[in-house]
């Protein structure tokens, strides 16, 4: 595939693939943009899921889904 056809299928322009490739600065919408052209996005989701090692790590993660913050108490009560 050339720099041209994934920029197309991406949504974003030629320069951005070119410098994606070189490593340089990029916006992170233009590497979703890229990782779902190419069909990548679970690789790319895998990246931001915690990493659960042990019993404690889960027990700690779970927890932490759970809680909320608190609602502030109005004015007039």
């Amino acid at each position: 595939m050339t720099q041209s056809d994934l920029a197309g299928r991406a949504g974003i322009g030629v320069n951005t693939v070119s410098n994606l490739e070189a490593g340089r600065n990029v916006g992170f919408e233009n590497i979703v943009r890229v990782a779902m052209a190419l069909g990548r996005i679970k690789e790319l989701e895998a990246l931001f899921l915690p990493r659960l090692d042990s019993i404690e790590d889960i027990l700690r993660y779970e927890q932490s889904a759970r809680r909320q913050r608190t609602r502030r108490k109005s004015d007039h009560a």
